[in-house]
């Protein structure tokens, strides 16, 4: 059996629930309804064409829009609560541009993104060396070498590396990651996966995405939208052999290799 198919309480897991969760821009339902359990310990990608509502179910589980229904993460409501709070939750985004500070070094970024944990106190005493979870993250992360270099001279891959990195100070245990391998190279998306499911051990870790060839080499779990509902739900190798998911958004890239 399929670990899809069990309960998180049966596989005693984390896991990030939705059900019936609505975002409505003045009658216009851009996500309708949308039931999900993401589970610690797989990478889950969300796909589907432009306009599926993929982005926007992230913008009301991170408070950036106003969501109607459930978003429970630890017995915590999510629709309840603002953007900051759903931080020290335990709740983390990245956005399809990086949001590095591009003039401060990478270890600068880190430690700022750390401060979500500590005490107003603590962010102006000054710092006796690199914190622990710091180096961790940069060593996760494989930006050691480049610490003390501005974000601003990071190749792009790195920079959304620095932001996964940025993530792991803040220690989310949800991550919910909007296209990081736009623009890579195919050896950046390469390393990206396997950092993902490296990192994806001990936390949820949610991802939309376009790239179909890094979504078949890199998911454990596909959710498909369309119209902002969820279409279908499987393995890579379900999601690809189901005739409404070929009609609707893989039909094009299973005969002609494009990316959606």
């Amino acid at each position: 059996m399929s670990t899809a198919t069990l309960s998180p309480d049966a596989l005693g897991v984390d896991y990030l629930e939705i059900r019936g969760l609505t975002v409505d821009f003045d009658g216009f339902k851009a996500v309708d309804g949308v039931d999900l359990t993401l589970l610690q310990g797989q990478v889950h990608f969300l796909i589907g064409p432009n306009g599926a509502g993929k982005t926007t179910l992230v913008d009301a589980v991170t408070g950036l829009v106003r969501g109607t229904g459930l978003a429970r993460y630890r017995n915590k409501d999510l629709l309840a609560m603002r953007s900051h709070r759903i931080v020290r939750a335990g709740i983390g985004r990245t956005f399809q541009t990086a949001t590095v500070f591009d003039e401060l070094s990478v270890l600068q970024n880190l430690d700022i993104a750390g401060g979500v944990h500590r005490s107003a106190w603590g962010m102006v005493r000054a710092r006796r060396g690199v914190p622990s979870y710091v180096a961790d993250a940069l060593d996760t992360i494989g930006l050691g070498d480049l610490r003390d270099r501005p974000a601003g001279v990071l190749a792009h891959g790195q920079k959304q590396w620095l932001e996964i990195g940025m993530l792991l100070v803040q220690d989310a245990k949800v991550m919910l990651l909007d296209e990081p391998v736009a623009g890579m190279s195919a050896e950046e998306r390469e390393q990206t996966g396997e950092l993902l499911h490296h990192i994806g051990t001990e936390r949820t870790i949610v991802v939309i995405e376009h790239d179909m060839d890094f979504v078949r080499t890199f998911a454990d779990i596909v959710t498909v939208m369309h119209a902002g509902k969820v279409l279908a739900e499987g393995t890579v190798a379900e999601i690809q052999a189901n005739p409404r998911v070929q009609e609707v958004y893989l039909g094009r890239t299973a005969e002609g290799g494009e990316h959606a």
